[in-house]
């Protein structure tokens, strides 16, 4: 039973009793359940603050390993991106100078993806570890970008790969005729006495003597453009190989490849004779670049050891008299 008050009125010089109105019980029990409330709220934060629930344990343990788990991805990414940039200048500096190709510039390799504010908009400004989310997400487009343009350009390499075993069987690299059938260098390129006007004449290529009948072989791979008679050099085969590289057999005693036929390198193409102007069997034999003749002797790589290079390159520096037509005023093209 709750407690009677009184109070002394100075007026009646009385006890009084304490009369408590309706109004005043509501706010008095309101502030109880006021204070009260805050008393349990302090009372659950610090609970839950130190005595975290079987649920709560859970879910920080999760956040923990997942924290580690990204941690480890991105030292996973940088070293990936460490390796491909390795590969990167491996190929800009090895691969791609080896095939004569352009580097790519590390600029364009290591282009942006946009920068990492174009990830807000999947992850969730309120996520606690936003930050570490949205890096690793653009070191990840980043490093998938830069793999991205590293295998183009090992496509480019496989085809510029292709392109040149294409070409260095197409470039001439061989004697058109066996060593074990050559009789002598008869003569070299440069300016040389013609054996029929008894001048100096610029000899375009190189007189390789051989007894008649010896074969012929094409030196590259190529195209018959000419197999016929030419004057001067009296039965000639000349095959364009691509690459600016044009080669030319003359004086040959029979021809045995026709116009647009494809030739491959040590194909037989004919046999040494000493049609047109010349004087004794020998092949005259011609190399042309870009249109105009060059040393064949410079294209004899693939048959010679350097000893017999360095023999060759001094017979033909000889200053003798050349065997056949091989001057410019017999070019027919």
């Amino acid at each position: 039973m709750a407690k009677i008050k009184y109070y002394y009125d100075t007026k009646t010089c009385r006890y009084e009793r304490v009369k408590i109105s309706r109004t005043d019980k509501i706010l008095n029990l309101l502030g109880l359940f006021f204070i009260a409330g805050i008393l349990a709220g302090a009372f659950a934060f610090a609970y839950l603050t130190y005595f975290p629930s079987k649920k709560e344990l859970g879910l920080e343990q999760e956040k923990q390993e997942l924290l580690l788990k990204y941690k480890v991805l991105n030292q996973e990414i940088s070293e990936a991106s460490s390796m491909l940039e390795a590969l990167q200048e491996r190929d800009n500096k090895l691969y791609r100078a080896i095939f004569e190709a352009e580097p790519i510039p590390m600029e364009m390799r290591k282009g942006g993806t946009g920068g990492a504010t174009r990830y807000k908009d999947i992850v969730s400004e309120h996520l606690q570890q936003s930050e570490l989310v949205i890096n690793t997400l653009y070191k990840v487009d980043n490093l998938k970008k830069q793999m991205y343009i590293q295998t183009k350009s090992y496509d480019e390499l496989i085809d510029l790969a292709k392109s040149k075993s294409k070409m260095m069987a197409s470039i001439p690299a061989i004697q058109p005729i066996a060593k074990k059938d050559l009789t002598s260098f008869a003569s070299g390129f440069g300016y040389r006495m013609h054996p029929i006007y008894k001048v100096r004449k610029m000899h375009t290529g190189c007189d390789l003597a051989a007894p008649r009948g010896t074969p012929i072989y094409a030196s590259g791979d190529g195209k018959v453009i000419k197999a016929d008679w030419s004057s001067g050099y009296g039965k000639t085969v000349e095959i364009d190989h691509g690459y600016g590289y044009m080669t030319r057999y003359a004086h040959m005693s029979n021809i045995k490849v026709r116009p647009g036929q494809k030739i491959k390198r040590g194909e037989m193409i004919g046999n040494v004779g000493s049609t047109g102007l010349s004087v004794s069997p020998h092949l005259h034999y011609e190399v042309h670049y870009n249109g105009k003749p060059v040393n064949p002797v410079n294209y004899f790589f693939n048959d010679l050891t350097p000893a017999e290079f360095d023999e060759m390159l001094e017979a033909a520096s000889r200053d003798g008299q050349s065997l056949g037509g091989g001057s410019c005023e017999h070019h027919d093209h």
